[in-house]
């Protein structure tokens, strides 16, 4: 028979199993609780890293180019095909002679005088939306703009999404800051504006009726485009890729406004700009500065 110490050794033997069991199941749950939190914490760390990605996204447009180490603002894909224009009272007829405004975003920049110069050399006047730039670096710009017989315009002060259509108070205080440069700088009150991104823009958080209010009530005529020569995006192309975007287009309307843009890294801009214009004078095309006879061309917000 067995004894009452064999026993008694049988039932701490099974005791320390059962012991032992609990404590293996219970670190399991532990580890298991601690790898899922974990995880979710990582997860939850990539979730917030996406998101201030995506918002730096929306609401940054600074490129530093290498070569100049300067910052340039300037539009991209956001612009493509978002819009549309009511141009039933624009349609091109017979005889009629094409109207077209040339329009450069987002300067002055390094690139400002060489397109200066080109238009010079070809007796051309067109309307510049600058945004708000280092005085000292080109301030020389925004009057060589004015004094050679252009039209300039705003575009914003900062050109930044986030903060100008972040409510009406922040687009007022960034137009005031753009208006009062052009003004202090120039001596020219103007009473011309661009949105960024333009006014079908679907980055704003805010309906845009709210700013065109505001612009309505300073007097100031917004103007968008109804022709794009493609520079605005990311794609590469080529000089005679833009003429051709362009003028695919101008000969659909009594009155194109071309958009271009004004940045260190829109050299093929600038090197498309001589036949740009050689193919517009020879389509007959009279290349206008923006005044207040400019028929207004103005987006239609399109529900997408």
């Amino acid at each position: 028979m067995e004894s009452s110490f064999e026993g008694l050794e049988r039932q701490r033997a099974k005791r320390r199993r059962v012991a032992r069991m609990k404590k293996f199941i219970v670190t399991t749950v532990l580890v298991f609780m601690l790898l899922t939190i974990t995880v979710m914490g990582f997860l939850l760390f990539e979730v917030f890293s996406l998101q201030r990605q995506l918002d730096n996204l929306a609401n940054q447009v600074y490129v530093t180019t290498d070569v100049e180490n300067e910052s340039e603002m300037v539009d991209d894909s956001i612009l493509d095909d978002v819009y549309q224009v009511d141009n039933v009272d624009n349609i091109a007829e017979e005889g009629d002679i094409p109207m077209v405004y040339l329009t450069f975003d987002d300067g002055p920049s390094s690139n400002t005088d060489q397109i200066l110069d080109i238009l010079d050399d070809y007796n051309v006047k067109a309307t510049f939306f600058v945004c708000g730039k280092d005085l000292e670096l080109y301030g020389e710009q925004y009057k060589r703009i004015v004094d050679e017989g252009h039209t300039i315009g705003m575009h914003s002060y900062s050109h930044n999404f986030g903060e100008i259509y972040a409510s009406e108070d922040a687009f007022a205080q960034d137009y005031n800051k753009i208006h009062n440069l052009i003004l202090e700088t120039t001596g020219v009150d103007t009473k011309y504006y661009r949105f960024p991104g333009g006014s079908s823009n679907k980055v704003s958080t805010t309906s845009m009726s709210t700013f065109i209010n505001y612009l309505n009530n300073q007097g100031v005529v917004y103007y968008d485009w109804n022709v794009a020569s493609g520079d605005a995006t990311s794609s590469a192309f080529t000089t005679e890729q833009l003429i051709d975007n362009v003028m695919k287009d101008v000969v659909k309307y009594k009155t194109s406004v071309v958009l271009l843009h004004d940045a260190s890294n829109k050299n093929a801009t600038v090197e498309a700009l001589p036949g740009l214009i050689e193919s517009l004078q020879e389509q007959g095309a009279m290349i206008l500065p923006i005044t207040d006879e400019t028929t207004v061309i103005q987006h239609v917000n399109v529900v997408q």
